[in-house]
């Protein structure tokens, strides 16, 4: 049977997200105050990502409104399970994951959101991590040839992940997790951090909303790291608009992080602007951009709500996934 065209307003009326313009977005402030200062956002920005008290105001104001409703209401959801069940009530962290492409602000954007919902009184114990940490050690990494597939789904120790979210999931006291250090581009031996039961969790990374991970083998089903979450975010651009952003990154890290000789990118410190350019672009084309293609941008539709950015990272439209 031949599939029938689809009428692109037809198709915009049966979307699973509801849209918001940035105007209709921040109106959803309602009468929320903005808690940070402009001292506060300098901390929190990323490198080149010139992100103003304008677009917290309008952007993350309104989603963490947003969340902190979300919060309250499977607060109550969990109390009213243990009522019934006859269990002394347990703290379940809500988690909220985070995902988009290198460069495209995501860090940035889960250190803002960190500090807006630690103000909301319901849940002032706010954690953040990266899964960063959960990448396989280099030494493992030029073992596998995985080396330039750095980032990649294959990259990371998805059951190691998942055994850290259960056990945060389960209510666990204490997990620790992975550090992983930029600078030296690795895993830091004997290093962990400790997340101890907060009221919310914030896991930001690349491939947070993969559907794949460790089998398990008495059902033959697989669990996904986005089967932890209670609530994700995907940040989208257009690609040439990141891989600008990721050259523009670059550059400012030859300036600054790549100079310290214990930097892993160290040589590229000695390039001249233009070699640095051609270099950025190159690792852009070679594993960036695939990587974006292949496997972050396809788990896009699977977020809750998506941030769609213009080319000053201000966040343009936002779509909502209707429940």
């Amino acid at each position: 049977m031949r599939a029938l065209p689809i009428d692109p307003t037809e198709a915009v009326a049966i979307s699973p997200y509801l849209r918001f313009s940035r105007t209709e977005w921040a109106n959803l402030r309602a009468s929320t105050p903005l808690p940070l200062t402009e001292t506060d956002l300098s901390t929190l920005r990323g490198i080149n990502e010139e992100i103003s008290l304008d677009e917290v105001a309008g952007i993350y104001l309104p989603l963490s409104r947003l969340l902190n409703l979300y919060v309250s209401a499977i607060q109550s959801l969990h109390k009213a399970t243990d009522t019934f069940l006859g269990h002394l009530p347990a703290k379940v962290p809500y988690i909220i994951g985070i995902a988009g492409s290198v460069a495209v602000g995501k860090s940035t954007m889960a250190r803002i959101l960190q500090a807006l919902l630690s103000r909301w009184p319901d849940h002032p114990k706010v954690d953040l991590i990266t899964t960063d940490g959960f990448l396989y050690p280099t030494s493992v990494l030029e073992k596998r040839g995985l080396m330039n597939r750095k980032g990649f789904p294959e990259s990371y120790d998805q059951r190691r992940l998942v055994r850290f979210l259960t056990e945060i999931k389960s209510g666990k006291r204490e997990v620790p997790a992975p550090v992983y250090s930029h600078l030296i581009y690795d895993i830091v031996p004997g290093a962990a951090q400790n997340v101890c039961q907060p009221d919310v969790l914030i896991v930001e990374g690349l491939n947070v909303l993969q559907s794949g991970g460790p089998r398990n083998q008495t059902r033959g089903s697989r669990i996904f790291v986005s089967d932890f979450f209670d609530f994700s975010i995907y940040i989208d651009a257009d690609e040439k608009t990141i891989e600008n952003w990721y050259v523009a990154r670059f550059l400012k890290l030859r300036e600054t992080v790549f100079r310290n000789p214990d930097s892993y990118f160290h040589r590229y410190s000695k390039l001249t602007r233009e070699q640095a350019t051609e270099k950025a672009h190159s690792i852009w084309r070679e594993i960036n951009g695939p990587n974006l293609r292949d496997n972050i941008q396809p788990t896009r539709e699977r977020a809750q709500l998506i941030l769609r950015k213009g080319t000053g990272h201000s966040v343009e439209e936002v779509r909502l996934r209707k429940l």
